[in-house]
């Protein structure tokens, strides 16, 4: 199974996304029903989508953010102590170079994003037979298709999610994945990752410099 070749590929569909975007030149409507990552929140119940609905610069640099959010807190903190930052030397997703450690990591995420995919409601068999295409067409092979059906079928809790998380960045990268899938607007979704982070231990100041970098890049 090649969960971490899948994020990537999702990763390069959320640049590319971001890109059009930045230039004017996105139509949301066709971009959410071309790809996985679009299908992941395009398809949901005739949801009205626009140019922030889908944070595509968050997807495509979640590591980075996570990293520079928790750097910012960090910063922060050491100006009003007595005391120098906690200083955390786990890598952002983009810089591991274990690859054992990078395809865990790659899973974590990918589950997170499902489950807020799922986050009012299971994906119905369309949704899931389409989104089963779009990963096919990646290249996933046959354990890696199961693996992801099964995820969409019977999606994780909030606490299974953050007893998976095996540090602070990969908490930090879980939870930015999943913000930048949900809608704020709508009520069931928000409750659902604000009991994700509350699972995940996410303290109200890394969660402010979470939400300032995603509103950076969209």
């Amino acid at each position: 199974m090649n969960a971490k070749g899948m994020l990537e590929e999702l990763m390069k569909q959320a640049s590319h996304g971001a890109s059009q975007a930045k230039h004017g030149g996105a139509d949301i409507g066709r971009l959410l029903s071309s790809n996985a990552l679009g299908l992941l929140v395009g398809t949901k119940r005739g949801r009205k989508m626009s140019g922030k609905a889908l944070k595509y610069g968050v997807i495509a640099g979640v590591g980075m953010l996570a990293w520079k959010a928790w750097q910012q807190r960090q910063a922060k903190q050491s100006q009003s102590t007595a005391y120098g930052a906690a200083v955390e030397d786990e890598p952002p997703f983009e810089r591991l170079q274990d690859e054992v450690a990078k395809e865990h990591r790659s899973q974590m995420i990918l589950r997170a994003m499902i489950a807020a995919a799922c986050a009012d409601g299971h994906l119905d068999e369309i949704e899931r037979t389409q989104l089963g295409e779009q990963i096919e067409a990646m290249g996933a092979d046959a354990e890696l298709r199961a693996w992801a059906a099964q995820q969409m079928l019977a999606p994780p809790s909030v606490t299974e999610l953050a007893g998976e998380a095996d540090s602070g960045q990969a908490a930090r990268e879980m939870y930015l994945a999943s913000a930048a899938i949900i809608d704020d607007q709508n009520p069931a979704e928000r409750a659902w990752l604000d009991e994700f982070a509350a699972a995940l231990k996410l303290d109200a100041d890394v969660l402010r410099e979470l939400e300032l970098q995603a509103a950076a890049v969209t």
